[in-house]
């Protein structure tokens, strides 16, 4: 049968520290701690006193029995029916024993330091309260030791032997002769969860000490078929030890406890993949993606990282967040939520690490500020990085469905790393829209390059609001022409993102505006049919860099534009667009072109230049309102526009001048 992980170590937040627990199947389920299933969460030690769990056996001491005969006794009537409830229907899970144990053995130590702190004379050996959980697969034993209060020979005949409750009896009966009780409602009403161990165990042995002085070691013994004995016992150390001789169907409860990330990876199951994922993240989702590996070089690392099948929510987008990975060494709970392990644009993400390099004692300053934890952080993500690029060439779908859920992590990742070979790194798992690919279809930068012109040495991107203004775009039409492929942006933070990386593998990151402005291509105005004249368009743009003053910095004919009459380009028109978004509405609008320094290009071709042309000598006032409106039109296209109304304010002279003649 198939083994699971029960993470034991989650339990953190209510003061718990263990190792993780190796269990048989269908555990992680039945081990759910619940208010529900545990009455008020006893075995969680909510108090804050429940302190250890730990799975060796170095604690645990074998007790030499005395050479008298053991004292035999029977079950009281009502507990002999118990048993029989008990082993037949009160538990659906076998696995529950195993809390039930736990329970018990948590109060056991929560009363031993209650009666401390009320100032009780007690046995202080062993005094680090703990639990220790051990298996004998050759001995088919179940063994769970804690170093509580103890029992009493008394305490034993009470507690094992009884039903220490009124009305017990007759509760019982009613439970046996009403067919639609339910059994599990038995739970709390009195101490059953000992004897869920007789579901597995075919003989239960309890050596038990009391912490008060002068006691001595008791061994309590049975089958669970209505007689038990008591013995003194040598050797036992203060609290209780309860062995488990499991029964030969059930001899999977003894086999050896490794956590899943210890496994090999071909081994574990996706079902076993989906439970430790929902435990480990506290999650109702199925990972989406799942990386589990092992490395021994630059660094010792063992690795269960999931990504949520689920869309991030406002909260995981919040910087602040908690991380949701636990990191471990030699599978010892260093923290459960450990910062710093992964970098910040990975919080989405959530597992485990463990580290054999990392130190026991390892303080949340030093995780703060560790060499050899920064060293941790950057082997984890080149990793992720490498097997989210693996996912975008192998599983294309699956990845464009994350990119678009979580493609901002990665772009924030980009916008807050120093150095430019890790922007690079993480620059690979990009995706965007392609003028060479149909609509829907994103490509990669390294996809890009890929196709990229022998004599094209850029790579070339347009950030506009919709695949459709993209198309249209007067920036586009050159590059479209010469069939150069362009990457559309359609986020703000997108063009941010790209300002901020620069360059990927050596070659330049720039927006098809730059392009345009830097290019050094003139228009041939001898060859140009409908153009104007060289001497014609030398005196426009004379006129409108005057019509223009106090907005345009200098006009320039332009041979990139065919289908629109004109542009405006400024040397850096991504940071001039996040400027305008940001930083425009604390600025006089007279200040704001001098900063902005707005070059005007016009299409000495089109008609509606052409015409202006005209109109500068038969209609002057005609001509002024044309060559602001263009400009003004250019400006909202460009994206260097707060506030796109005002460019409506002398639409309508313009428009009374334009129909005097129809």
């Amino acid at each position: 049968m198939a083994a699971r992980v029960l993470n034991l170590a989650c339990l953190s937040r209510v003061g718990l520290r263990s190792q993780h627990i190796r269990l048989p199947r269908r555990t992680l389920a039945a081990l759910t701690f619940t208010p529900k299933t545990l009455q008020n969460e006893r075995a969680l030690g909510v108090s804050g006193l429940y302190r250890g769990l730990h799975t060796s056996p170095r604690w645990a001491q074998e007790a030499a029995k005395t050479s008298g005969d053991p004292q035999s006794y029977e079950f009281q009537a009502e507990t002999r029916m118990l048993l029989d409830i008990v082993a037949k229907s009160l538990y659906s899970e076998k696995e529950v024993f195993i809390r039930e144990l736990i329970s018990n053995a948590s109060d056991a130590i929560e009363k031993a330091r209650y009666l401390a702190l009320q100032g009780t004379q007690m046995d202080s050996s062993e005094a680090d309260m703990k639990i220790h959980i051990t298996t004998d697969k050759y001995d088919k034993t179940f063994t769970i030791q804690d170093s509580g209060l103890g029992m009493t020979k008394e305490e034993l005949i009470e507690n094992l032997g009884t039903i220490a409750r009124s009305g017990s009896k007759m509760f019982i009966k009613e439970l046996q002769e009403a067919g639609t009780t339910d059994p599990q409602s038995i739970i709390g009403q009195f101490g059953v969860g000992f004897y869920s161990a007789f579901m597995v165990a075919e003989k239960v042995e309890v050596y038990s000490r009391s912490r008060l002085p002068n006691s001595v070691g008791f061994c309590w013994a049975s089958d669970g078929c209505g007689k038990y004995t008591i013995e003194e016992c040598e050797g036992v150390e203060p609290g209780t030890k309860i062995v488990c001789h499991l029964k030969i169907a059930d001899r999977e409860y003894a086999d050896e406890q490794t956590p899943l990330w210890l496994m090999d990876p071909k081994e574990v199951s996706p079902e076993q993949h989906d439970e430790f994922y929902r435990f480990v993240g506290s999650a109702y989702d199925k990972p989406r993606f799942v990386l589990h590996y092992r490395t021994d070089a630059p660094i010792d690392l063992r690795c269960v990282l999931y990504v949520p099948e689920g869309k991030p929510g406002l909260f995981d987008l919040n910087r602040e967040k908690d991380s949701s990975v636990s990191l471990y060494c030699r599978r010892v709970l260093i923290m459960n939520k450990a910062e710093n392990v992964l970098p910040k644009w990975l919080r989405f993400m959530k597992g485990v690490v463990d580290s054999e390099d990392i130190p026991l004692n390892l303080s949340r300053e030093l995780l703060q500020d560790s060499a050899l934890i920064r060293k941790l952080r950057t082997v984890i993500q080149n990793r992720v990085i490498r097997f989210l690029f693996d996912k975008s060439r192998k599983d294309t779908e699956n990845y464009n469905k994350f990119f678009t859920d979580y493609g901002i992590f990665i772009k924030e990742g980009i916008l807050s790393a120093q150095e430019q070979l890790e922007k690079e790194e993480m620059a690979k798992l990009l995706m965007y829209d392609s003028s060479a690919k149909p609509v829907g279809e994103k490509v990669t930068l390294p996809e890009y390059i890929s196709r990229m012109q022998d004599d094209q040495k850029d790579i070339y991107y347009l950030a506009t609001p919709s695949r459709e203004l993209a198309e249209s775009s007067p920036y586009f039409e050159a590059l479209k022409k010469k069939n150069v492929e362009v990457l559309f942006c359609y986020e703000p933070y997108d063009e941010v993102v790209l300002m901020q990386l620069r360059e990927f593998t050596d070659r330049k990151i720039i927006s098809v505006e730059k392009q345009m402005r830097q290019s050094k291509e003139s228009v041939d105005f001898d060859t140009s049919e409908g153009s104007l004249r060289r001497s014609e368009a030398n005196e426009l743009m004379d006129w409108l860099k005057t019509v223009l003053a106090g907005r345009c910095w200098s006009v320039k004919a332009t041979p990139s534009l065919e289908s629109h009459p004109c542009v405006v380009t400024v040397e850096e028109m991504g940071a001039a667009r996040h400027f305008v978004r940001t930083q425009f509405s604390q600025i006089p609008e007279e200040s704001r072109y001098s900063l902005l320094q707005p070059q005007l290009e016009i299409n000495p071709s089109h008609p509606i230049i052409t015409k202006l042309n005209d109109l500068r000598t038969s209609n002057p006032r005609l001509a002024e309102l044309i060559a602001k409106q263009l400009f003004s039109n250019a400006m909202v296209v460009a994206g260097l526009v707060e506030d796109p109304r005002t460019v409506l304010t002398t639409m309508n002279e313009l428009l009374q001048l334009a129909l005097e003649k129809h």
